[in-house]
């Protein structure tokens, strides 16, 4: 079955293809016979939608059954309250160590040697 669909994808891209040459003969066309260019004609342009159609029906019958991403079902098992819990962010160089009543020499070396 999935060669009737590989087929259906095949012939349309070459019915588009079509539809393209099409549209540049009919410039080429109004260009020679000094012609104003308006719109395409409607069969090029029914030719190449229908093209695209057919492209798209059989693209999305040959890739299969789409599955869910499981992104979401790792999230469910983290609690709320972990979730932004992300240590990468956390800064401990910045100016509100100047305002502590404690202030040291190294804050940051007694909150690492803290950690470890």
């Amino acid at each position: 079955m999935a060669s009737v669909y590989k087929l259906i994808i095949i012939v349309g891209f070459i019915s588009l293809f079509h539809a393209a040459f099409s549209a540049a003969q009919h410039r080429s066309y109004l260009r020679i016979s000094s012609l104003e260019f308006t719109t395409l004609p409607l069969d090029i342009v029914i030719q190449a939608v229908l093209s695209l159609f057919a492209v798209m029906w059989g693209v999305l019958n040959v890739s299969g059954q789409l599955r869910e991403i499981p992104a979401a079902a790792k999230l469910n098992l983290i609690k709320w309250d972990n979730q932004m819990n992300i240590s990468s962010f956390y800064s401990f160089n910045h100016r509100g160590r100047g305002l502590a009543y404690n202030y040291g020499a190294d804050p940051c070396k007694d909150v690492m040697e803290n950690l470890e």
